[in-house]
This record gives C-alpha cells, structure tokens and sequence, in this order.
C-alpha cells in the first residue's frame, strides 16, 4: 500500500489569516467591534470556525452571537482565495510527493464547504486523495477519529502514514491515531505545541525528505 501524508490546512499547506481576517472584520464591522489584525487572530485559528467567531467575541466582549455563524461562514467562503496563498514551496513538494507515489489528504478543522473552496481555488485539489473538514464526521481534532476518517477516505493505512501540522490540535490526534507527527515550524503555533511531535520540520520543502525518514 502506498504511504499517505496528512496535511493540516490552514497554518501548514495556505496562509489563510489575510482572508480570515477580512471575513472577521466585516463581520464585526456593524456590531461596532473595533478591527482585528493579523496578530490577534492568528492565535485564535485551529479548532474551526464556530471557536475562531466565539473567540473574536470574546475578544471584543461581547457575547457569542450564534446568528453570526452562517453569514460569516458563506462570505469566507466566497472570499476564502482572494488573499490566501499557499507556503513556499508547496505545490513543488506536493508534486515530489506524487511522483513518489504517495496519496495525499487534506486534515482540518476548517468546515468542508471553505475548505473545498479554497484548495480549487489555489489549484491544490488535485493533488488530493481525500479531504476530511471539520464537519466530515463525528470528531475532529485533536480526536484521533477525525485523522483515522480521513485517512480512510484516502485508503491509507495507520503503519505507513505521516501527519503534518502547526498545531497542538494535529500532534495530539496524530498520536492518538498512532501516526507519526512533523510539527511545521512555518505555521501559526507556538513550538511549545510540538513537544509530542515525531519532528519539526522548518521549511515545507523538507517534508520529503523527513516524512520517508519516519516510514
């Protein structure tokens, strides 16, 4: 069978906070919250959209208006690619990945609807074998469930898989999952989130290289 590589989204395979960011601020724009940027919000990103809006209430105190949910998740998604790109070097590595025969799978806590849309968008989606959302199943992360799901849609198997993320969320379920862990030093969390982490890889480009070392 061949190996299968699991890619957190959002912090790992696309810088995704300019267009977060704008959806937010629009969102906030008629409650009278002051703007959001860049740094604020980037901590706030990794356990999916309805936490993202609950935080950014929080951080304007006021309380979670459920109303906001749907409105903010259809204009994100219709702006999901005007800002957004992926790392350096992503589509390159990704093709080395295909080449070498590896089925690849998109894991993350982003709803599924933004997330088909923005990988179309930036030309990702065929790379993909399998893309497992926020809302595919029951769980997501950092439930190991969620990992396993999409890595069955993928038909890959737990002994020779890899994930990749930059968040706690992605080594915890990866280690649940038993399925070796890189940390991407790129993204959005802290290194304190990778103390569980089979590796921290620096640059997308080294995931080759380090994903077969681990299989």
């Amino acid at each position: 069978m061949p190996p299968t590589l699991l890619l957190d989204l959002d912090g790992t395979l696309i810088d995704s906070v300019p267009d977060l960011l704008s959806a937010l601020n629009r969102m906030g724009k008629p409650r009278g919250f002051t703007l959001f940027d860049r740094a604020e919000i980037t901590p706030m990103i990794g356990d999916g959209a309805r936490i993202l809006l609950e935080r950014a209430f929080a951080a304007r105190g006021a309380p979670f208006d459920e109303a906001a949910l749907a409105p903010y998740l259809a204009d994100y998604t219709a702006n999901s690619a005007v800002e957004t790109k992926p790392f350096p070097g992503v589509i390159e590595t990704l093709q080395i990945f295909a080449d070498k025969g590896w089925r690849i799978a998109v894991c993350t806590n982003k709803p599924a609807e933004p997330t088909h849309a923005v990988l179309a968008a930036l030309g990702l989606a065929p790379f993909l074998a399998a893309i497992g959302g926020g809302d595919s199943f029951p769980t997501r992360k950092p439930d190991p469930g969620h990992l396993l799901g999409t890595l069955a849609l993928a038909g890959g198997s737990v002994d020779a898989a890899v994930m990749v993320g930059d968040h706690l969320n992605d080594v915890l379920a990866a280690k649940g999952a038993g399925v070796p862990c890189l940390f991407a030093a790129w993204g959005y969390g802290s290194r304190s989130m990778a103390e569980s982490a089979a590796a921290i890889a620096s640059h997308f480009s080294d995931l080759p290289a380090m994903a077969e070392a681990l299989l």
